[in-house]
């Protein structure tokens, strides 16, 4: 079976963020006093005491910019957490965030949604990305919180590019 690996949010990207989001806004940064926002450039969740910053955040426009795709109606944006000064990136190489229902929602080479799938056990995220790049016409994987739909991590289809870039 092949193991896949979250992609976090590239540093160059959060660098970016932290300037201007991709709602055009620039970042407020806060202290975190209780902890537990699920930082998109680590993979883990806060600890009380750190300096963190909502954003918003568009995956797809930014994998199409660099892929040439065109999603269309199915470009978003919306908020994450990341860490508001620098970060070691994620620690380990196991699926973060599983401990809840997700939604791996999977895209095709040109953008577009290919489909989803509901997961609530931390056991059935890999065979679900297995299954999912099955599919030969899947190029990427968001997975996704159900309560609010925001973004967590991106899982791509492995590959000579499929390790996070700086």
């Amino acid at each position: 079976m092949t193991t896949r690996t979250a992609r976090p949010v590239p540093p160059s990207v959060v660098r970016e963020l932290l300037v201007t989001d991709d709602a055009g806004c620039p970042a407020v940064p806060h202290t975190d006093d209780e902890g537990g926002a699920p930082l998109r450039c680590c993979l883990r969740r806060s600890r009380p005491g750190e300096r963190v910053a909502l954003v918003s955040y568009a995956p797809l426009r930014r994998w199409a910019a660099g892929t040439g795709a065109d999603p269309g109606a199915y470009d978003e944006q919306g908020p994450v957490f990341l860490h508001a000064g620098e970060c070691a990136g994620p620690q380990g190489t196991d699926l973060p965030f599983t401990h809840a229902h997700r939604v791996l929602r999977r895209y095709s080479a040109d953008g577009r949604i290919l489909g989803g799938r509901l997961v609530g056990a931390p056991e059935d995220f890999a065979p679900a990305l297995t299954e999912a790049f099955a599919d030969p016409a899947t190029a990427l994987v968001h997975v996704r919180a159900v309560e609010y739909g925001c973004f967590l991590y991106e899982v791509r289809r492995a590959g000579p590019h499929d390790t996070p870039q700086p």
